[in-house]
């Protein structure tokens, strides 16, 4: 019992010791005030946002393997990003299913991605069980590099805010739709719309 009990005492203390050393790994981020809403409330997005026609910030998430994903990995290539807070609620789960779907009907050329910061794990399940299998479901979970990248990381909700994104094959944002309100679909038919007309140019 003796042993047990400094066991659990030095456990305790440990913990103790972590809690107080833990830093805010996005405390130095810039944030700004947002016009997107969650419920009522503006949120604060972190991060520098990405700006339009000119070269997209490259990244780095993580496939359902945690092996890591660049943007990088399809130049030459029109790159649609679908971004979600989570696939665990209806909105996300219906946005993802909705690109699954117009993926068939897109040029060979063009790459659609989910971005969540759901572990891998919760999004194997989740493509499993909703059979979403015609484009990549990626996780920002395990660097935080897009949401930092792009400044759609949403400061003290570890989450993404829910936006479209579109880059040509050279490399350009060239679109970029930022949902007004986490519990909001995209404007899919304007998003598809851009996207075939911005993967016939070449660059």
């Amino acid at each position: 019992m003796k042993k047990m009990s400094r066991c659990a005492t030095t456990i305790g203390l440990a913990m103790l010791s972590f809690s107080a050393v833990a830093v805010d790994l996005t405390a130095t981020l810039p944030s700004r005030l947002s016009d997107i809403k969650a419920g009522e409330r503006q949120i604060e997005l972190l991060g520098t946002p990405a700006v339009l026609q000119q070269q997209a910030p490259d990244f780095k998430v993580a496939d359902q393997a945690f092996k890591a994903v660049k943007l990088s990995d399809f130049s030459g290539k029109t790159v649609l990003l679908s971004v979600v807070p989570s696939l665990d609620t209806g909105v996300c789960s219906i946005q993802t299913k909705k690109f699954n779907q117009e993926v068939a009907a897109l040029p060979a050329d063009v790459v659609v991605m989910t971005i969540s910061t759901d572990l891998p794990f919760a999004q194997k399940r989740f493509c499993v069980q909703e059979k979403v299998d015609k484009l990549l479901v990626l996780s920002d979970a395990v660097w935080g590099d897009f949401g930092s990248s792009y400044g759609l990381r949403i400061k003290d909700m570890g989450i993404l805010s829910r936006a479209v994104l579109i880059i040509d094959a050279s490399g350009k944002l060239v679109y970029q739709q930022l949902v007004p309100s986490l519990g909001q679909e995209p404007d899919y038919a304007a998003a598809l719309a851009q996207l075939k007309t911005i993967s016939a140019k070449k660059p």
